[in-house]
Parts: structure tokens; sequence; C-alpha cells
């Protein structure tokens, strides 16, 4: 979902490029992962009486996939969920304490969207509501919509290229809580758009509890997003996000009371909003814009531009703001670059 709504297309959108044979590119197969698996004691399905069961292992297509060095870019969907599969068994040589866990949670499965179903369900699963119960609920809704699972893709990519603390993929998809509480909203949110709102509902309360994210199902979120430390985002029923967006802990895009209607902030493409920001009211970020942490948002910010304080105000003046070369929800920046600045010491 992109959200040009300032008419313009700022971000280029991650994207497939074509195949193409890749420097580091060597041969390697399905059936490589299931023989280790069905070759070593040490993966053994637990048996979890509530917990959605494993899929099976068996053998499918040949895949070329690239060895991953520095960073470089995945070229294809089936490539990420690879890649991970092999992080987890890197992992697993690393910590053989993990195996068990890390192939119910990914190495027993062929396709992302059943191991996202799996991993939530446990996550938010209780003696109400149980884990298997909600893997079916969470798989229905994931292989109905290929949106969702294109988005959880640009996520886990949003996320290893901006947060330094990401240290590879699989890692961020099992214990990064604002990648989790951003995937267990997009199911909620479909559920809220198919009218389903009471289970929608309890979805959302289901993360705030796990996870201290409160993102109403009503709200919009595009793709490549980033919850950085997530603890404490609170997001209001009408508000909309548009992509490439990263925020930061204990950020509230909220209403300014009992306002009903279209009463949340929009914030457009590229937007960088730092910890401890409050935007309220039906106002506008637009694209590429920066709000310096622990700012109180009331009014339109324009795009490319910087807002900071209580009540946020833009450097450089309404008149003639400083405009951003760069896009802050991509470089992560939050600094500020004025020279009258440079000589100022405490």
């Amino acid at each position: 979902m992109s959200l040009h709504f300032l008419g313009s297309s700022l971000l280029p959108h991650y994207k497939n490029p074509p195949k193409k044979p890749h420097k580091n590119t060597i041969v390697r197969t399905h059936n490589s992962i299931t023989q280790v698996l069905e070759n070593n004691p040490k993966f053994r399905r637990p048996d979890y009486p509530d917990q959605f069961p494993p899929a099976p292992i068996s053998n499918i297509h040949t895949q070329q996939i690239p060895i991953h060095q520095n960073d470089e870019t995945i070229d294809d969907d089936d490539d990420l969920w690879l890649t991970m599969k092999y992080e987890a068994l890197s992992d697993v040589e690393q910590e053989p304490i993990l195996s068990n866990y890390y192939f119910t949670a990914i190495l027993s499965h062929h396709v992302i969207e059943s191991a996202l179903a799996g991993h939530l369900s446990v996550k938010l699963g209780d003696s109400s509501f149980p884990s298997g119960t909600l893997y079916d609920l969470f798989l229905t809704v994931l292989t109905e919509d290929e949106d969702i699972v294109t988005a959880v893709r640009h996520d886990l990519i949003a996320v290893k290229e901006r947060d330094p603390a990401c240290i590879s993929y699989v890692q961020c998809f099992l214990n990064f809580k604002g990648f989790l509480a951003c995937q267990a909203h997009r199911i909620a949110h479909k559920l809220w758009s198919q009218d389903r709102k009471i289970l929608a509902v309890i979805v959302q309360n289901r993360v705030s509890e796990v996870f201290a994210v409160d993102i109403h199902p009503g709200a919009k979120i595009g793709r490549g997003i980033l919850f950085d430390h997530a603890t404490g985002l609170v997001i209001g029923e009408t508000a909309v996000i548009g992509d490439n967006v990263s925020i930061l802990h204990n950020v509230t895009l909220g209403g300014t009371g009992k306002v009903s209607g279209d009463r949340h902030p929009k914030i457009g493409d590229g937007v960088l909003i730092g910890a401890g920001t409050c935007v309220l009211g039906n106002v506008r970020i637009g694209e590429g814009a920066k709000i310096g942490a622990g700012s109180v948002v009331l009014r339109d910010v324009p795009p490319r531009t910087t807002a900071v304080g209580n009540p946020a105000k833009l450097i450089g003046g309404k008149e003639n703001p400083v405009m951003l070369d760069k896009i802050p929800g991509l470089t992560m920046d939050h600094t500020l670059h004025i020279n009258e600045w440079s000589d100022y010491v405490i």
C-alpha cells in the first residue's frame, strides 16, 4: 500500500529485479534442508498438545539462492525464506539447545506464511484463545491475502537494512516485537476490513498485552515499516502510515479528545518519528519529514522538513524551513545538521 497523499512518488519501493546469476550463487535445494533435518536426531518434533502441527517435511523443487554477504540484496521472495532457513541452521550449529525451537518455528515450514502464523499463534495464544485456533485463523488470512505476505517480506528487509542491532532476518522474525506486532496488526486489520471486528479487537488486545504495542485494527499501515524497540507505541483507528516509515518507541499517533470520525494522523512515505513523540489529531506529516524525539506535533509538517519541540516547530522557521536532501525513514538519521549549533558546548 503506497500512500502518496501529497501527490509525489518520493521513494523507491522494494521491487524484485529480474532474476539473474549472482557472483556468489550456488545451487542449494529444499532437499538439502530436508536431509539435514531427517538425518540429524537433534531435530525432533516437540509434542505440545495445544500447538499447531508443524508443516510436513517433503521434497520440493531445486532452487538457486545467493549467499548473502555484506547485506547484498535478495533477488527473490523465495530467496528470502530460504536464506532464513539457512540462517536458522547456522544458529542451531552454534546453539544446539535451540534445535527444537528452530525446527518448530522455522525449519519445518516450506513457506513464510505458515511459519508466521505458527510463531504469532504461539506468542499470542492463551487458555481462552489457544494457539491452535489462532494458527488456523492466521494462516487462513495470510494465504488469502498476498499483499500481507508481500508487506511482511518488505518489513523484514527494512528492519535488516535500517536497524544495526538486527544481525539476521531470522532473528528479526523470531525476536523483534516491533516486527511481530506489525504483522499481527496486518492480520487484525484484514479481519477488521472483513467486518470481523470482534476477532480483530481480540487480536489487538493480545498484541497489546504481549508486545506492549497498541495499534487499532482500523489503522492503515504501508510496507517497509520499522517499529524500532516499539514498546509503548500507540496508533489510533483512523491513522494512516505510508511506505518505508520508521517509528521508535513510546510514539503516539493519537487524537486530541473525543472527536469522532477521521481524527488521527496521516504519515507520509519515508518519515522518521523519534522516540517519545506525540502526533495528535488529523494532521499530515509530509513525505520524507523528520520528527525529533520528544516532540508534540499538533499541525501539519511539510515534506522534507524537520520538526522538533513541544509544541513542535519547523527547523529554519515556517517561512523558510531547512529542507532535507535524504530520506530520514531510510537513513535513520536523528541528528540536526545546523551550522550555528556546531560550536554549542554543554
